[in-house]
């Protein structure tokens, strides 16, 4: 007889980890180097701040990061479906397309990189958070144009939430970038997970 209690006892706390952990929401960050925390240690990143705003606030959401530097629109398409089913988040914010750009891919294919992303998230019921991605305007007027376009067009035709571009406030401040000119410095992280938080709440259920 007690055995069986013990049984039913185990079962029950197995069922109600198994359920916890169905339910628990993931939130899967898949972007470039700027989300990868490129130049520092891995504990600086925006989005291990950012986890910690959530844990601060009592929001059960647990960050995933799967950024890479260097990583392009294609690269990211060629692993994503393995990631998902790794992962199974219930959330992905894209933030992919700057190295494309750096590289004078035609926007018509970063584009359509994009739009299968979000079609293979979609068909596993993740919903997918956009994020607009902007270039300095030495790339050249038309092709910036011609590329930052392709983000609210994405969003209105996909009807995806389309997310500001994480460094708007950042970008033009020496002090929060790096030499370079393109990636923010360590004491930019804390501020980009402030304002991707405040980004990020009005788009969470």
């Amino acid at each position: 007889m007690l055995f069986k209690i013990f049984n039913l006892f185990l079962l029950l706390i197995l069922g109600n980890i198994i359920f916890a952990e169905k339910d628990y929401p993931n939130l899967l960050i898949y972007g470039d180097s700027i989300s990868a925390g490129y130049g520092m240690h891995s504990d600086k990143q925006w989005s291990v701040n950012l986890q910690q705003i959530f844990n601060e606030n009592g929001i059960n959401f647990k960050i995933i990061n799967k950024s890479l530097s260097g990583e392009t629109t294609g690269g990211g398409l060629s692993r994503l479906e393995r990631l998902l089913e790794e992962f199974k988040p219930s959330y992905m914010l894209l933030e992919l397309g700057g190295n494309d750009a750096l590289r004078g891919y035609p926007p018509s294919m970063i584009k359509q990189n994009l739009i299968e992303m979000i079609s293979i998230a979609r068909d596993r019921n993740i919903k997918v958070l956009l994020m607009q991605i902007k270039i300095p305007p030495n790339y050249g007027k038309r092709y910036q144009q011609s590329f930052e376009s392709i983000y609210s067009d994405i969003a209105i035709d996909n009807q995806v939430e389309l997310m500001p571009f994480m460094l708007e406030e950042i970008a033009l401040k020496s002090e929060l970038m790096f030499r370079d000119g393109i990636h923010p410095n360590e004491r930019a992280q804390p501020l980009i997970a402030e304002y991707v938080y405040k980004s990020l709440m009005p788009l969470l259920n």
